[in-house]
């Protein structure tokens, strides 16, 4: 690995969707490039890069001289709370607005000073789709970044068909609880079979005008433009399903888990670049270190997720009942508006084995020895930093392709519990069997064989993740 040794060093402009479930895999993929060799602009939107220095202060986006941040615009007003924006005022907002100010980005790079090598890729998420007109004005690749699982983006390209099929828009909105969403369909490639209520979540409206779901379908189309697809997910693991992607499209490429290929990376300023919006309280690792191994149960819903006070309620008493230790990070705007607060008689109950914290190192939290399951939303970061710490998951996917991950953990991959219905007993019930059930014991192994794979995956040099990066490189980029 290290530097491409050619005379004008590649420069590639790396672009998420501005929510911190995107930025984070980013960064990573960033930092990756910039290892082997590329000058790196990283864009964050105006709003993001405020929220980036008031969780980490004003050195947090110096960068180094070839690793620089830049920022556009989200064409949205700005809110009063630190919290993600609404998600689809966002998505519709970026693929309205911001491609006159990233295509000025480039132009302005471009044009900026010797030390700037000409932009001579984009690294683009998948759901940023305006990039193609960009990269398609300046005649250079673009590789679309979708943070998905590679089920979850599977899932999202049968819209179409789901539409032509009639199975979305919903007749009405009885539809979502009267058994319909049970209904399977087998026609997806590389999934035998899927219920619909395991499909990403957009397809739940009764409105043929719904924002996310137009918002989806028309990203899919574009897809095929891109030069390449690169996915943070490894054959071992999706096998089926990134065969089937390989007569659908452009080159797609799996190269994850990119937290394990970074464990190559040994530069402690590049290191040290972060993207956590939220500030990070790390004295969760301290106590963790007093606790027995595979002890805790780590509750973490992700940087979207909300929930009513009752669900908040409910998990509080499910856990506190468990009688088990556990790390639970509660987000501010965790319950939908109002501050999520849990209730003073839960604390008291559990002030011995319990630790609440607002937000934390999640990725060593996940690694850590005294952790023996993670109650989850089924995000894809998450559930892939379960898989390479080897921990077992108890799912409560929100939206989303939350379901579609939770349906292959809990499926596919013998790793997770689906939580149907929050209330205090089966979330009691489900956590007791994590942690002490035959059923959580078949799961744990489950889970470090799981965890074995994507080491094996990301391993030097032979890896199938860590040649793919390597052959995208070679092949796409430069």
């Amino acid at each position: 690995m290290g530097s491409l040794g050619t005379t004008k060093k590649p420069h590639a402009v790396c672009i998420p969707y501005p929510a911190q479930g995107h930025i984070n895999p980013m960064m990573k993929l960033a930092k990756l490039l910039h290892f082997k060799g590329f000058h790196i602009t990283f864009v964050n939107t105006e709003y993001n890069h405020k929220r980036l220095l008031k969780a980490r202060g004003p050195n947090s986006v110096k960068g180094l001289p070839s690793f620089r941040f830049e920022t556009i615009p989200d064409g949205l007003p700005e809110p009063d709370i630190d919290a993600t924006q609404h998600v689809p005022s966002l998505s519709e907002s970026t693929s309205r607005t911001c491609l006159p100010h990233f295509t000025n980005l480039l132009s302005k790079l471009n044009h900026s000073s010797c030390s700037v090598p000409p932009v001579s890729c984009i690294i683009s998420d998948g759901i940023m789709s305006f990039t193609l007109d960009a990269a398609q004005e300046f005649a250079i690749p673009v590789v679309f970044f979708w943070t998905t699982s590679a089920c979850g983006f599977m899932c999202y390209l049968q819209y179409q068909r789901l539409l032509q099929a009639g199975l979305t828009p919903l007749k009405d909105s009885s539809y979502v609880s009267n058994g319909y969403l049970e209904t399977t369909i087998d026609w997806v490639p590389g999934i035998k079979e899927i219920r619909l209520r395991d499909l990403p979540t957009f397809i739940r409206t009764t409105d043929a005008n719904d924002i996310m779901l137009n918002f989806a379908l028309r990203e899919c189309k574009r897809i095929q433009k891109a030069t390449a697809i690169v996915l943070n997910t490894f054959d071992a693991l999706e096998h089926d399903v990134l065969e089937a992607f390989s007569s659908m499209f452009p080159p797609v490429y799996s190269i994850g888990p990119l937290n394990l290929l970074l464990n190559d990376v040994t530069d402690k300023d590049l290191k040290a670049i972060g993207s956590n919006l939220w500030k990070e309280e790390p004295e969760c690792l301290a106590w963790l270190d007093t606790k027995e191994p595979n002890s805790v149960v780590y509750v973490n819903f992700g940087s979207v997720t909300v929930m009513t006070n009752e669900q908040l309620i409910e998990f509080a008493w499910g856990l506190a009942n468990s009688k088990k230790t556990f790390l639970w990070v509660i987000r501010p705007d965790l319950v939908g508006g109002e501050n999520a607060v849990v209730p003073k008689e839960f604390v008291t109950e559990t002030k011995n084995r319990g630790l609440l914290s607002s937000w934390c190192p999640q990725e060593e939290v996940l690694t850590h020895p005294s952790i023996g399951g993670f109650l989850t939303h089924s995000g894809w970061n998450s559930t892939l930093e379960s898989v390479c710490g080897g921990v077992p998951m108890i799912c409560w996917p929100f939206f989303a392709e939350q379901q579609t991950n939770c349906r292959f953990c809990c499926k596919e991959w013998g790793i997770g519990l689906e939580i149907e219905d929050v209330k205090r007993d089966s979330v009691e019930r489900l956590v007791r069997e994590l942690m002490d059930g035959e059923n959580g014991k078949k799961m744990k192994e489950k889970a470090l064989e799981w965890k074995k794979l994507a080491a094996d995956a990301a391993a030097s040099p032979n890896g199938s993740s860590f040649v793919n990066l390597e052959n995208m490189i070679r092949e796409v980029l430069i």
